[in-house]
């Protein structure tokens, strides 16, 4: 149930702030954001230790984000399935789905942020959807844009569309974050900080941007990380916390 809050201001300073909160088995091991590919050496992000790719990729040097979320349809055939952590590679350094052998890929719902564009793109499994977000607030679940492609009856769905109703109009009302670059965090984001730690809510309950619960078995899922980029014309302000929730647990990266 991982999310991404996008705003999107042409005339402001930082024309694009994007949120990335990764929901993930817990025990999945992964690294903190750093310059893992060789292959690609102007790219940071973190990387996951199972597959190698990433959640959220950044290009300082563009400026441009990367980000991917899991999405609903026909998955990839068990034998010839490619991981999803390439994708937000690819978006960071400037490329598109497009040119993919795409029925590799299970479902997913990436998007590329630079100052001047913002891009979305949905595979279903069988059709590749593109569009540009405007100006104004965007919210993506596993269940697409602002949840329209919620399945009735699906608990995860109905737990999303619980999330958007909470947190949207929230981050619509508070006063949208100009980050400078050497501001400390809490200044840096202001009313949203409080909002992408959780708004006070249980990590169990149903709105939750950052749940934690115990699925059996052993196996607990949850957000094991949360990020905030803002992206000038002239660089990247990149915050991430991998102690989700704790308001002390912010680290700068960029």
């Amino acid at each position: 149930m991982c999310t991404a809050i996008i705003s999107v201001d042409p005339a402001s300073p930082v024309p694009v702030l994007l949120v990335g909160v990764r929901d993930e088995f817990v025990a999945r091991e992964w690294e903190p954001p750093g310059r893992h590919w060789p292959d690609r050496p102007g790219l940071i992000g973190g990387r996951d230790l199972r597959a190698g790719g990433t959640w959220l990729a950044v290009d300082p040097g563009a400026p441009r984000a990367g980000v991917v979320l899991n999405g609903r349809g026909r998955m990839a055939p068990e034998d010839a399935r490619v991981s999803r952590g390439g994708l937000p590679l690819l978006a960071a350094s400037g490329g598109e789905p497009g040119g993919l052998d795409l029925p590799s890929y299970d479902p997913f719902h990436l998007a590329a942020a630079e100052p001047g564009r913002v891009r979305m793109w949905s595979w279903d499994g069988e059709n590749l959807t593109g569009r540009e977000l405007g100006p104004g607030l965007h919210m993506i679940v596993n269940s697409g844009l602002e949840g329209r492609d919620q399945r009735e009856g699906e608990t995860e769905d109905a737990y999303m569309d619980a999330r958007i109703a909470h947190f949207r109009p929230r981050l619509a009302a508070a006063p949208r974050p100009e980050p400078a670059p050497g501001e400390p965090v809490e200044r840096a984001w202001g009313p949203w900080l409080k909002l992408v730690e959780g708004d006070g809510l249980p990590r169990a309950d149903h709105r939750a941007l950052l749940p934690l619960l115990d699925v059996g078995d052993g196996r607990v899922w949850g957000t094991t990380s949360v990020t905030l980029i803002a992206l000038y014309p002239s660089g990247v302000r990149y915050d991430f916390s991998a102690d989700p929730g704790v308001p002390d647990s912010w680290t700068r990266i960029l």
